[in-house]
C-alpha cells in the first residue's frame, strides 16, 4: 500500500506525521493481508508492537508492506514494515514496524477458522516461529496462560 503524507496528516508547523494516522494505515494494510489469507472478514484484535523509528514528514511517500506470519485456529499475526521514500532524492528509510493480531469472522461477526499458513521457505518458518513466541508472551501478559 502506498500513501503520501499531506499537511493534514501532520502535527502542523513541524510537518511530522501523526502516529495515529500511521497506525490507521498500518491497520488497513495488515487487515487486507489477513482478509486475503482468510478469504473473508477479519477484525483487529490487538496491535502487539508498534515502533516508530524515525519521523515521517510531509511530502514523504509512505510504502507499507504486510504479510501473515502465523495462524492459530481463528487468529493470525500480521507483520507490517513501513518505509518512506523522499520524492526529491529517492532516498528510502525504514521508519516503522508493527505486529498485529486479527481474528477471522463470519458474516455475523463470530470467530471462524482461518486457513493454515503455508510456509514455503526458511524465512517463512523463522517468521512463524518468532510469531509463535510473541503469541505466548501476549497470552502470558494477558494472564491467559501460566508464566511457568
Amino acid at each position: 500500500m502506498t500513501q503520501i503524507v499531506m499537511p493534514g496528516h501532520t502535527n502542523g508547523p513541524a510537518g511530522v506525521l501523526f502516529g495515529g494516522v500511521m497506525m490507521q494505515w498500518i491497520d488497513v494494510c495488515a487487515g487486507v493481508s489477513a482478509m486475503r489469507h482468510s478469504r473473508g472478514g477479519v477484525v483487529t484484535a490487538s496491535i502487539d508492537r508498534l515502533d516508530f523509528m524515525v519521523p515521517v514528514r510531509v511530502s514523504d511517500i509512505v510504502i507499507l508492506k504486510s504479510q501473515v506470519n502465523f495462524v492459530r485456529n481463528t487468529s493470525m499475526e500480521v507483520g507490517c514494515r513501513v518505509e518512506t521514500e523522499c520524492p526529491n532524492t529517492g532516498e528510502v528509510r525504514y521508519t516503522t514496524k508493527a505486529y498485529l493480531t486479527f481474528v477471522a469472522v463470519d458474516n455475523e461477526g463470530r470467530p471462524r477458522k482461518a486457513p493454515p499458513l503455508e510456509l514455503l521457505n526458511e524465512d517463512d518458518k523463522k517468521r512463524a516461529e518468532q510469531a509463535a513466541l510473541r503469541r505466548v508472551r501476549r497470552l502470558q501478559a494477558a494472564g491467559k496462560i501460566n508464566n511457568g
